[in-house]
């Protein structure tokens, strides 16, 4: 019995199995367990969640400003609305009243041109780039984070209705109507308080745009 094991021999031991005093490294036994085709997890190029990344690349906008644009825009409007109420009916057919001697008096006219009695034979063309504004200010609102682009728009909008409330309701016809003007400076055409509204939401359109600053919240330094 002996002599045939001596002849058969014993097993070859096994690569993986350990030798007595070796140790196996922790890095191959950590390979050995790993199914094929697998490598162990490694942390991703740049760390952190992809909600993070999308995050950390977008600017930081805050709160939406549609809330600021129609406060500004339904404040400009109310006071255009009353302040052409009360001239029609106080100073229709009436001498001037005069606020700061000649240098300023209130004097109703109506105008069918553009704001400070501008274009007057252009009356339905006006009336068609008013809407317009109106149109592009609303579509513009859904991505308006800057509070001075609310400011500057909720004038624009409020000044740009109020007139056009004018050119759809007064005479002598729909779009055709005269706008009501009554502020009259000396040496100056007459305007309404929506023209002031506008030309005011327009400067500071400007100096946002001179300044960088973009209706989404983006401030550009170069």
């Amino acid at each position: 019995m002996a002599e045939a094991e001596r002849i058969i021999g014993t097993p070859d031991e096994t690569p993986d199995a350990e030798r007595p005093g070796e140790r196996r490294r922790p890095d191959a036994a950590a390979e050995t367990a790993a199914p094929a085709g697998t490598t162990p997890d490694a942390p991703e190029a740049g760390g952190g969640t992809p909600e993070e990344s999308a995050a950390a690349d977008g600017p930081p906008r805050g709160r939406r400003r549609i809330g600021v644009l129609f406060a500004v825009a339904a404040v400009a409007y109310a006071l255009d609305l009353i302040s052409k109420i009360l001239v029609v009916a106080k100073l229709e057919h009436h001498a001037p009243v005069k606020i700061i001697g000649d240098w300023l008096q209130f004097q109703m006219i109506r105008n069918s041109g553009a704001a400070f009695s501008f274009g007057e034979a252009y009356t339905v063309i006006f009336t068609v780039i008013a809407a317009s504004v109106i149109v592009v200010i609303v579509r513009l609102a859904r991505k308006l984070y800057s509070l001075p682009w609310a400011f500057a728009l909720g004038l624009l909008f409020g000044g740009a209705l109020g007139n056009l409330t004018d050119r759809i309701f007064r005479s002598p016809g729909v779009f055709k109507g005269a706008v009501v003007d009554f502020i009259s400076p000396k040496h100056f055409a007459v305007f309404n308080l929506a023209d002031s509204a506008i030309v005011c939401g327009g400067i500071l359109i400007v100096l946002l745009s001179f300044g960088g600053r973009d209706p989404d919240g983006t401030v550009h330094k170069d």
